[in-house]
């Protein structure tokens, strides 16, 4: 299930007032499709430097040649290893934040269904 899809059990925000009302009133966040944009665009950025790290470790080998392409290959290899491990920092921080969303729209409809079960049937 992804941040944006409805809670099962919780109200969707669409019913009485319209979508753009549970907008302004918090009843419906955005920030979970607006973290998975992020996620695409830093991981954009990540792709970004790797091809600027291979690219760097290339050019100074074909630049220098002979003992050159010795340091290349330590450099290539590092920079993609930072790459990979940038790759999985960004993605556990971006994990993270989707997760402490998802923990308040439990919450949320928790409370609404002790709101419910407190309100007496006429």
């Amino acid at each position: 299930m992804s941040a944006s899809e409805p809670i099962k059990g919780a109200r969707s925000g669409y019913g009485r007032r319209g979508g753009l009302w549970s907008l302004l009133t918090f009843e419906r966040l955005i920030t979970g499709p607006v973290i998975h944009l992020i996620y695409w665009a830093g991981l954009g950025v990540i792709v970004i430097a790797a091809f600027s790290v291979i690219g760097a470790a290339i050019g100074v080998a074909w630049r220098e040649g002979g003992w050159a392409v010795l340091l290349a290959v330590p450099v290539l290899v590092g920079g993609v290893l930072m790459v990979l491990g940038g790759g999985l920092l960004w993605r556990a921080f971006c994990e993270f934040y989707v997760a402490i969303f998802r923990i308040g729209d439990d919450l949320a409809a928790l409370r609404r269904a002790a709101e419910r079960a407190e309100t007496p049937k006429a």
